[in-house]
C-alpha cells in the first residue's frame, strides 16, 4: 500500500524511518506516495477557494471563480511535485559533502516522507480562516523539519552529529527552493495567470 508508512511516521517516526530504510521501495513507489499526498492540499484549496471562500480576518469572504480555482490548483499540484523532486535532487547532491552516497530512491524517500506532514495541513482548508490555516501550517512545518532531522542519519547512513548538520543544510536549501517557487508564482500572476475573484 502506497501510504503504509503514514501512520508510523506520526506515531513512532524513528522506528518507521528504520523500516523505510530496510525496505527501500522503488523510485516509482516514493513518487506515487507524493503524487497522492499532494492531492490533499490541492483538492482542499480548490474546494475552499471556489465553494467556501476565504476569510482573512476583515472584510468580505474571498472566493475565486471555479475556473480560476481549478487553474490555480493544477499549478499548485505541479509546483508541489516539482518542489519535492527538486528537494530530492538537492538531498542527493549535498550528500557528497557528507561522505554519503544515497541512491536517488533514498533521496526521494527522505524528501517525500518529510514533506508529508506539511501537505496534510491541506485538511485545515476545510476551515478557511487565514490565522487558523497559518497556525496548523506552522505545526505541520515543525513536524516536517523534525522528521527530516530524525530521518537523515538513518536513511543517509551517517552519524547523528553529521546528520544534524546535513539536515540543517537541507532545511536552508529547502527555504531557498520555496522562495524560488514563490517568486515563480508571482511572475506567473503578473503575466495574467493570477486568481479571478467572484464579484
Amino acid at each position: 500500500m502506497i501510504l503504509n508508512h503514514l501512520w508510523g511516521l506520526y506515531t513512532h517516526p524513528k522506528e518507521e524511518w528504520q523500516v523505510i530504510d530496510e525496505r527501500h521501495e522503488s523510485y516509482f513507489y516514493s513518487l506515487s506516495h507524493i503524487a497522492i499526498i499532494s492531492l490533499i492540499p490541492v483538492l482542499m484549496s480548490y474546494y475552499s477557494a471556489a465553494h467556501l471562500g476565504w476569510s482573512i480576518g476583515v472584510g468580505d469572504i474571498i472566493k475565486l471563480t471555479k475556473n480560476s480555482a481549478m487553474l490555480m490548483s493544477i499549478g499548485m499540484y505541479f509546483g508541489l511535485m516539482t518542489g519535492v523532486v527538486a528537494l530530492a535532487v538537492l538531498i542527493h547532491e549535498l550528500a557528497k559533502a557528507f561522505d554519503s552516497s544515497p541512491t536517488y530512491t533514498q533521496s526521494l524517500e527522505l524528501a517525500a516522507y518529510t514533506a508529508t506532514p506539511l501537505f496534510m495541513v491541506g485538511f485545515a482548508a476545510f476551515y478557511p480562516v487565514l490565522w487558523f490555516v497559518m497556525f496548523v501550517g506552522l505545526i505541520g512545518l515543525t513536524y516536517s523539519v523534525y522528521l527530516l532531522y530524525a530521518g537523515t542519519p538513518i536513511l543517509m547512513h551517517i552519524p547523528e552529529g553529521k546528520g544534524f548538520i546535513y539536515a540543517s543544510t537541507v532545511v536552508t536549501c529547502g527555504l531557498v527552493l520555496l522562495a524560488i517557487l514563490m517568486a515563480a508564482s508571482v511572475i506567473l500572476w503578473s503575466m495574467g495567470m493570477g486568481p479571478v475573484y467572484v464579484g
